[in-house]
């Protein structure tokens, strides 16, 4: 990976509120602080509204965390986003994804571990990223096990994480080193 076009701030060009959180986000994560928040963090306005917008996906949420990180795994993987791909991976046997459930996400695998509900995430997940769109057939069937308001977060949490995938490739963002 090439070198980051815009490069993880420091305490002065992020301000202290947006280091800080870096450095506990860090800690909770076991990395140096995620080159994520200092690399958007230098926009503090827009960091501090993407902050509360992406936190109400994940973790605060509808969907389960392992519901939620499945889809950004998938996302991740498709997308090439090798920061979300080391970020997620970690965060995703945290909500109690095995190892072999992660690869199986990444690569689009069937896995005997997966419920119904979680398959119709990742078709929602496959067709939104290939077309942008959901088939009727698939929003239906999506309508069987999911109610409107965890449709609607289904599509902007795919949304949010395909545009932050975009960001943080177009940024050259670096993967977090573990402490």
């Amino acid at each position: 990976m090439s070198e980051p076009r815009i490069a993880p701030g420091t305490w002065r060009e992020v301000g202290p509120f947006v280091a800080l959180f870096a450095r506990i986000a860090g800690r909770v994560q076991g990395t140096e602080p995620p080159a994520v928040f200092l690399t958007l963090g230098r926009h503090r306005r827009l960091f501090w509204g993407w902050l509360h917008f992406a936190g109400r996906l994940m973790p605060g949420g509808r969907l389960s965390r392992r519901e939620s990180e499945l889809v950004i795994v998938r996302v991740a993987a498709r997308r090439g986003s090798s920061y979300e791909l080391a970020q997620h991976r970690r965060l995703a046997r945290r909500a109690g994804l095995t190892r072999d459930e992660i690869a199986a996400v990444e690569t689009a695998a069937e896995h005997a571990g997966f419920t119904h509900r979680e398959r119709l995430l990742l078709r929602a997940t496959d067709e939104l990223l290939a077309d942008q769109d959901l088939s009727d057939g698939l929003w239906a069937a999506l309508g069987e096990r999911f109610d409107d308001r965890e449709r609607i977060e289904i599509l902007m949490l795919v949304g949010h994480y395909a545009m932050l995938a975009t960001a943080l490739h177009a940024l050259r963002v670096r993967p977090d080193r573990a402490r």
